[in-house]
């Protein structure tokens, strides 16, 4: 029969094989490394990753939307300010600026403070580890989820829709969730749902509880801001500004007119984003 001491030792060495298995609690960064972050899951946990090299993009590089800047830039001035704030649902046509914007106000409000940390969809059920492990901190927090939307039964859907608006344990006041998505319902539709609806005699269109299913989480979010797709005229004046950025002549980007448009219709798009790699293509071609 084993030793006492044995049967610790065996213990100890059967504890020291599990804790290298089990997911290790989410730690702190080095919050002085980035303004910006990202949540990842790794082997053996799930860890916040300083972001090295932040876009620097700036809010006068983005051109054509001026109603939509200036809604999300007032938004968060409340709320790098301590005032109140909506959580932020940002939609539209791609390539419009979505993201972008989202990253130009992180750079202008960093230095008051503001911090982003970037979080897939598919690790949103631990959203709420993220947002204790956060509360407490001094700086403000905005948690930002690009081209947001969920396939039927995602885990992460329903862990976001609690945290927005619903649940017990919500987020606090130094967090924010700024969503981008190509879609204002962010559940798949289908033409069968509209089944659902009913109709009263004095005329009053219901939905049935599937399609208000779908509809709950956008509502959740306090600020929608709509993006749409540009005219020739609005996309020639995004590349011109981006090419401004690059440094070329403006005799070169009224040259440049009629080769921004082939490129276009090459892309199928006439995009903010077709307009910037357009740019960064002309400018390093021209380069001397």
């Amino acid at each position: 029969m084993p030793s006492v001491d044995t049967l610790i030792t065996r213990a100890e060495a059967l504890l020291a094989r599990l804790e290298a298995v089990l997911p290790l609690p989410l730690a702190a960064p080095d919050w002085s490394a980035s303004i910006a972050f990202r949540y990842r899951r790794r082997a053996g946990g799930c860890r916040l990753e300083p972001v090295r090299h932040v876009a620097r993009i700036r809010l006068d590089d983005l051109c054509e939307v001026g109603p939509q800047k200036e809604r999300l830039l007032r938004n968060t001035a409340q709320f790098v300010a301590g005032h109140a704030a909506n959580n932020v649902l940002l939609t539209g046509a791609r390539g419009t600026g979505k993201s972008s914007l989202i990253k130009a106000c992180l750079n202008e409000f960093a230095e008051r403070g503001l911090r982003l940390i970037e979080v897939d969809k598919a690790d949103l059920v631990d959203l709420p580890d993220l947002i204790d492990l956060v509360a407490e901190r001094p700086e403000r927090f905005v948690v930002f989820c690009d081209d947001l939307s969920f396939d039927e039964g995602e885990a992460g859907y329903k862990a976001l829709k609690s945290i927005l608006d619903g649940s017990v344990a919500q987020a606090g006041d130094n967090v924010l969730i700024y969503a981008t998505s190509n879609r204002r319902h962010l559940l798949p539709e289908y033409m069968k749902e509209n089944l659902g609806y009913t109709h009263t005699e004095d005329g009053e269109v219901h939905p049935g509880e599937v399609v208000e299913e779908k509809i709950s989480l956008s509502e959740r979010f306090g600020l929608w801001i709509s993006f749409y797709p540009f005219t020739q005229a609005e996309y020639l004046a995004i590349a011109a500004q981006w090419l401004r950025g690059y440094g070329v002549p403006e005799d070169a980007i009224a040259a440049a007119r009629q080769e921004c448009l082939v490129w276009a219709l090459e892309r199928g798009s006439r995009s903010g984003r077709v307009a910037f790699q357009f740019a960064k293509d002309y400018a390093g071609r021209h380069a001397s």
